[in-house]
C-alpha cells in the first residue's frame, strides 16, 4: 500500500491551487507571487500537466474534485457541508455520463476497474519516470554547479543552433553536455544523439547522465537508448556510418578532431539535425592540421561552397574566439584553453604541476588548443587513424566489464615508468592482446596513465593485472626508476623483460612498431585520443654527439615523454622482427643494452 506523506500532500495541494488559479485566468508570474512558489516550478507543473490543453469539462471535473476533497477532509462538518458533498457527487455522476457519451458509450468510461485493467498493477509507474519535483531538482543542480565558461556554452545553446567548441582536455565538456542534454530532454521531450569516435567513448555520456539523475532523484535511468515517458530518446553511438543513420534529434559530436573519415561521417549524420528544431554541438581537443575536420573548423569548407562574391574570411584565432563569436557560416565558435577555464572558475588544475609534467609541445596541444604539426612526427595522424576502431563493435570476444575480459587468452604488458622515482608521475601502461599470425592484429585492450605513485605502488599496480589477465610477457623500461619497478615485479611475474634504453634499442622498437602499423596489424579504440597524441609526439632527433639518430618526445631527453606510446612499443617488441610464426605468440627473452 502506498503511503502519502505530509510533504506529498502539501505539494499536491499547492499544485491544485496553482492549477485552479491558472484556469481562472491568472498568469504564471501572478501565481508564483500569490503562492510564494518559484516561477520555474509553476511553469513545470503547467507544462507537465498540460493545463492549457485541458478541455472545459476536464476543468470542471478537476474543480469538483478539489472542492470535494476539501469538504471531505473537514473534521467538523455542518449540515450544509453534507448537502454540498451530495450535490457535488451527483454533478460528478452527470459528468461521467457525458464522458461516456463522448467516448462512444463504452462501459469502461464509468468503471475504472475495466478501464485500467490493461494498465498494469495499481502502483504501476512508467520506466524512467522522473516526477516534476525530480526534474526541477535536476535542473537546479545542473545550473548551480556550472563554471563561468560552461554558462557561456549554456547560453549559446539557447541562442544558437550550431555550437563549435575547441577546448582544453579535462575541463568538463563531456560532463557539461551530458547534463545539459538530460535536463533539456526531461523538460522538452526532445531526442538527443551522442556521437563519439567509438561507442565506448559515447557511453561516457550515458554514465554521466545515469549517475547525475540517480544522485539527485534516486531514479536509475535504464536502457540503451534511454527512453523517457515524455517521448525523448537518448542515443549513444560510435562513428559507424551504418548504425548512425535513421535517427533525428539534437546532436552532440564529441572529439570530432579524432574521428576517422570525418567528411564522410559528417555527411551521413548531417540529416539527423536537418530540421530547424534540432541543434548541433561539435566539441573537441585539437589534433593535427592535416585532419579532415580542420577545414570545417576554420570555415574553409563553407567558403568553398559559396559563390566568390559571398565568401568571407574567418578569424579562428584564440584572440577572436576566447569569448565566443557567431561566425559567417552561422556557427557559434569558442576556444577555451586551460588558462581560460581557470579564469572561468575551474579550480581542478595546478598549472605548475602540469608544466612540469608536459613538454612545451604537449602543453600547447593538449591544454592551450594549438594544433599539432604532425609532418615531423614518426607516427603521423593518418597512419594512426588506420588503427583506430570501434572496439565494442569489432572485438566480440572482449568482455571489458567481466572479471576476466579475455578469459584465459594470453596478453602482453608494456610499461613505461616515471622518470622521477620519488614522485612517480607520468608513467604509462598498456595491455596488448597479441596476434598469433601475420593475418591477425595486435589489440590494445587496456591503457593507464599513472601519477603520484612510488616504485612499489607502480609494481603493485602491474601485479594486480594478474587477477584479470593471463600475462605471458611484461616489457619494462629499466633505464632509470623502472629498474626498481622491474625488480619487484619479476619476483612474482617471471616473464619480465628488462629494456635498458639506448639509441639502438629505441630505433629497433620504433622500426618494429612502424612495421606493424604500416601493415595494419595494430588496433585500439578510436576514443583513445590520448594514445594517438602520445604516438604523434615522437620525433627523430640527433644524439648529443651528433652522430646517431634517436627518438624523443618532450622534456625527457633519455626516453621522451610519450609514455603510452613507449609502453605500447615495449609490448609489441616481444614479437620477432620478422613477425609472428604461425601459432606462436612471441619470444620471451631478456635484453640488456
Amino acid at each position: 500500500m502506498t503511503t502519502i506523506t505530509e510533504k506529498d500532500a502539501d505539494v499536491d495541494g499547492l499544485r491544485n491551487r496553482a492549477r485552479a488559479l491558472y484556469w481562472q485566468g491568472w498568469g504564471i508570474q501572478q501565481i508564483s507571487d500569490e503562492l510564494d512558489i518559484k516561477y520555474q516550478r509553476v511553469y513545470a507543473w503547467k507544462r507537465r500537466g498540460e493545463w492549457e490543453k485541458a478541455a472545459p469539462i476536464s476543468r470542471i471535473e478537476a474543480t469538483l474534485e478539489d472542492r470535494l476533497v476539501q469538504l471531505i477532509a473537514k473534521e467538523d462538518k455542518a449540515g450544509k457541508d453534507f448537502k454540498e458533498i451530495d450535490l457535488l457527487m451527483r454533478q460528478q455522476e452527470r459528468l461521467a455520463r457525458v464522458n461516456k457519451y463522448n467516448n462512444g458509450g463504452n462501459e469502461a468510461d464509468l468503471n475504472p476497474k475495466v478501464k485500467n485493467r490493461n494498465k498494469g498493477p495499481k502502483n504501476f509507474k512508467p520506466k524512467n519516470d522522473v516526477p516534476d519535483e525530480g526534474v526541477i531538482q535536476v535542473i537546479e543542480k545542473f545550473e548551480e554547479e556550472l563554471f563561468d565558461y560552461q554558462r557561456v556554452w549554456y547560453q549559446a545553446g539557447k541562442n544558437h543552433r550550431n555550437r563549435n567548441i575547441l577546448k582544453s582536455r579535462q575541463i568538463g565538456a563531456t560532463w557539461f553536455f551530458a547534463r545539459e542534454a538530460i535536463c533539456d530532454a526531461l523538460e522538452t521531450g526532445k531526442n538527443k544523439i551522442f556521437l563519439s569516435a567509438s561507442k565506448a567513448q559515447a557511453h561516457i555520456f550515458r554514465s554521466y547522465i545515469v549517475k547525475f539523475v540517480l544522485a539527485e532523484t534516486g531514479i536509475e535511468l535504464k536502457g540503451d537508448p534511454i527512453r523517457l515517458p515524455n517521448g525523448a530518446e537518448l542515443y549513444f553511438l560510435g562513428t559507424n556510418a551504418q548504425t548512425a543513420q535513421g535517427y533525428h534529434g539534437d546532436v552532440y559530436m564529441d572529439e570530432y578532431f579524432w574521428i576517422g573519415r570525418f567528411k564522410e561521417f559528417k555527411k551521413v549524420t548531417s540529416g539527423m539535425a536537418m530540421h530547424k528544431q534540432w541543434k548541433r554541438t561539435y566539441f573537441s581537443t585539437p589534433s593535427a592540421l592535416t585532419h579532415e575536420a580542420y577545414p570545417f573548423w576554420s570555415g574553409e569548407d563553407w567558403k568553398k561552397r559559396r559563390p566568390k562574391d559571398q565568401r568571407v574570411d574567418f578569424d579562428v584565432s584564440h584572440e577572436a574566439l576566447a569569448k565566443g563569436a557567431l561566425c559567417p557560416d552561422k556557427q557559434w565558435r569558442q576556444i577555451v584553453t586551460v588558462e581560460d577555464a581557470i579564469r572561468g572558475g575551474c579550480d581542478l588544475f595546478d598549472l605548475d604541476d602540469l608544466r612540469q609534467e608536459y613538454s612545451h609541445e604537449e602543453w600547447q596541444n593538449l591544454l592551450m588548443c594549438e594544433f599539432m604539426d604532425d609532418t615531423l612526427s614518426v607516427f603521423p595522424l593518418p597512419k594512426l587513424q588506420a588503427c583506430m576502431i570501434d572496439s565494442w563493435i569489432q572485438w566480440r570476444d572482449l568482455k571489458p566489464f567481466a572479471a576476466k575480459p579475455l578469459g584465459d587468452s594470453p596478453v602482453w604488458v608494456g610499461y613505461d615508468p616515471s622518470s622521477d622515482s620519488e614522485q612517480g608521475d607520468g608513467a604509462g601502461l598498456i595491455v596488448l592482446s597479441p596476434s598469433k599470425s601475420k593475418s591477425q592484429k595486435h589489440r590494445i585492450i587496456e591503457k593507464h596513465r599513472l601519477r603520484g605513485m612510488d616504485y612499489e605502488a607502480q609494481a603493485n599496480f602491474i601485479l594486480a593485472l594478474r587477477s584479470r589477465y593471463q600475462i605471458e610477457y611484461c616489457g619494462i623500461d629499466t633505464t632509470g626508476a623502472g629498474a626498481a619497478v622491474a625488480e619487484l615485479v619479476e619476483k612474482k611475474l617471471p616473464c619480465v623483460r628488462r629494456l635498458n634504453y639506448s639509441p639502438e634499442l629505441k630505433a629497433q622498437m620504433v622500426m618494429k612498431t612502424l612495421n606493424v602499423i604500416d601493415h595494419q596489424r595494430l588496433e585500439f579504440d578510436a576514443g583513445w585520443s590520448d594514445l594517438a597524441q602520445s604516438f604523434m609526439a615522437i620525433r627523430r632527433a640527433m644524439t648529443d654527439t651528433g652522430r646517431r639518430v634517436t627518438y624523443i618526445a618532450g622534456r625527457r631527453k633519455d626516453t621522451g615523454h610519450a609514455e603510452l606510446a613507449w609502453a605500447t612499443m615495449h609490448a609489441i617488441f616481444n614479437e620477432p622482427l620478422e613477425g609472428p610464426s604461425e601459432g606462436a605468440s612471441g619470444s620471451i627473452i631478456e635484453i640488456y643494452e
